[in-house]
């Protein structure tokens, strides 16, 4: 059976400019699995992360889904049908409620002429339930707390309603309550069938939640496992 949920990555290699910060990485995410990377400050942990979106495209090496897609040969639009992913620095809008924030995650299936979408406005409301945030649904953005706000943007990702999701550093700079709540959330995930890839500083955070770490070493994966 094939499945759009598994992505396996093949000798990436990824540079900004002429320098290299990425080296032959393979990795695979599988569905209902969470793969956090860890690793020293600059050893390319995030890099990677954004390469797995093929948005920072690859210059060397393959993505392809369990369906047999190549990312390499899908549109932007196609590509957040299937990868969604919460940066590490997001700005804060002035103006967005919250919802509006949330409903963000629905533009790659509404397209360029923003047809219907008729399941959009239910996918929204159970994105804000899972994460804890309906109760904030018509408050102004930029007034809700830094853990809500984290939620709120964790909430925009599930509304993209694709089977991976990519998160980087999702627990910095939150009080300790609000990271775990955040780590919940993100097994939850993995339980309900989504391939989780996750950057942690943390190694305890990372032990607790992953069921695969893969260590990065100046830009190259040195191990992987349990």
């Amino acid at each position: 059976m094939t499945d759009p949920q598994r992505l396996s990555a093949t000798d990436l290699r990824l540079a900004y400019g002429r320098r290299d910060v990425v080296h032959e990485a393979s990795i695979t995410l599988e569905p209902g699995r969470v793969t956090v990377l860890v690793g020293p400050n600059g050893s390319g942990k995030s890099t990677l992360l954004r390469g797995l979106t093929s948005l920072h495209r690859p210059t060397d090496g393959t993505i392809v889904y369990g369906d047999g897609a190549l990312a390499a040969e899908l549109n932007e639009r196609q590509l957040a049908q299937r990868v969604a992913m919460l940066a590490q620095s997001r700005p804060t809008p002035s103006g967005v409620t919250v919802r509006e924030i949330v409903e963000y995650g629905r533009f790659p299936h509404r397209g360029r002429l923003r047809r219907r979408d008729p399941e959009g406005a239910a996918i929204v409301d159970r994105a804000l339930a899972a994460t804890g945030v309906a109760e904030l649904a018509d408050r102004p953005v930029a007034e809700v707390s830094g853990g809500q706000r984290q939620r709120v943007w964790l909430a925009s990702c599930l509304a993209q309603h694709t089977g991976i999701v990519l998160l980087d550093e999702p627990t910095t700079y939150l009080d300790l309550r609000f990271q775990v709540e955040i780590l919940d959330i993100v097994r939850d995930l993995a339980d309900d069938g989504v391939a989780v890839g996750v950057v942690l500083h943390d190694l305890d955070q990372a032990a607790d939640v992953a069921d695969e770490a893969v260590l990065l070493d100046e830009g190259r994966i040195v191990a992987a496992g349990a």
